[in-house]
């Protein structure tokens, strides 16, 4: 039986995102939009719009929705923004993402993922993504500056390649911690300057990489 998850959908907005401070217009309307439980194996669809994480396989989560449309608002996506995701993981994010800046370039150094998120998000008919197997650590050089850089795993600090490649004004937003928890970290650069503000307590799977943790 093919599931109309609209309502599903459209009650998450409501429950989960609007009730607890989640104002951006075009980021409600994208959560209300994108399919969350085509990114999840079949047996969690009916879990798909509740709000909390699911496992994908291979250590990894899917972010639950609320975490997802805060990160999201914190980038204040216009709609011609260069975005560069870190950990493609399901594809979720990344579809959010496509659906709200003009150009996504998602890195994910667990090969299987990011096969499997390219696969669905092409099905799913987004042509504005570039995909990289790769430590996120580094960033993506070659299509350096960003107008906004979302990193969807717990890092020890925020990684020195991805300060070099946002672009003046250029929102970053990272999980910086322990492997227990972290802070959620908005990061607007002005200049050679960095500001950051203090999103509160989140927790991910940690960002393995050179400039993150070991293996």
């Amino acid at each position: 039986m093919n599931h109309d998850y609209r309502l599903a959908r459209e009650r998450m907005v409501r429950n989960h995102l609007i009730s607890r401070g989640i104002t951006d217009k075009r980021v409600l309307q994208a959560m209300g939009r994108i399919q969350r439980h085509v990114f999840i194996e079949e047996a969690l669809h009916g879990e798909a719009y509740n709000d909390h994480p699911l496992p994908i396989g291979h250590q990894q989560t899917i972010s639950q929705p609320y975490i997802v449309a805060m990160m999201t608002e914190a980038l204040e996506l216009k709609g011609t923004e260069k975005t560069l995701e870190i950990g493609t993981g399901s594809g979720y994010q990344t579809a959010i993402l496509a659906d709200l800046s003009r150009t996504v370039y998602t890195v994910e150094r667990i090969r299987p993922l990011l096969e499997n998120a390219r696969k669905l998000l092409e099905s799913q008919g987004f042509s504005n993504i570039l995909f990289k197997g790769n430590d996120g650590t580094f960033g993506w050089k070659d299509f350096e500056p960003y107008d906004a850089i979302i990193v969807t795993a717990g890092s020890p600090k925020i990684p020195e390649p991805l300060l070099k490649q946002l672009s003046e004004k250029g929102r970053m937003v990272i999980p910086v911690g322990n492997r227990a928890g972290q802070d959620l970290i908005k990061v607007t650069r002005v200049g050679n300057s960095f500001k950051e503000e203090n999103l509160g307590g989140c927790r991910f799977v940690d960002l393995i990489g050179t400039h993150g943790w070991d293996a």
